[in-house]
């Protein structure tokens, strides 16, 4: 039973905060967005050959005129995902298509993808679980 008002206003305070639900602002979607648009962009250029060398976070942020951290909290707070995240994703979406459609040498996609071939394989196996050669021979 509530007696008095310093215990009234506990019981709205409690009741706001475990039912409020976070807010995202636009400039925090907008910012996902671009980030994302940028991250598809980079990706295409390392696929094609394009791309002398990967991006990191802090390029894509001074790119969008945002502090690194800044770039990626938000992301973390609107997707539940870490940059990182998306990004190692897109670039393990490249490798296997890269693998399977390409004649291309392991290696060759590796340096594609300015990676060094045993660190490559490595990256690879981290996400998709089994080597990058492995990948190949299973969807021949």
């Amino acid at each position: 039973m509530i007696n008095n008002s310093h215990d009234i206003q506990f019981q709205l305070q409690y009741f706001t905060m475990e039912t409020m639900v976070p807010v995202i602002s636009i400039r925090k979607k907008e910012i996902v967005q671009q980030y994302l648009t940028m991250l598809d962009k980079h990706i295409l250029e390392l696929k094609e050959g394009k791309a002398n060398e990967a991006l990191e976070i802090k390029h894509f942020a001074e790119m969008m005129h945002v502090h690194p951290v800044h770039l990626s909290n938000t992301i973390k707070e609107v997707t539940g995902q870490s940059t990182c995240s998306f990004y190692e994703n897109r670039l393990l979406e490249v490798s296997k298509e890269l693998l399977l459609t390409t004649p291309m040498s392991i290696s060759q996609i590796a340096r594609q993808l300015t990676y060094d071939p045993s660190n490559f394989t490595k990256f690879f196996k981290q996400y998709a679980g089994i080597t990058p050669k492995q990948f190949r021979n299973q969807h021949q």
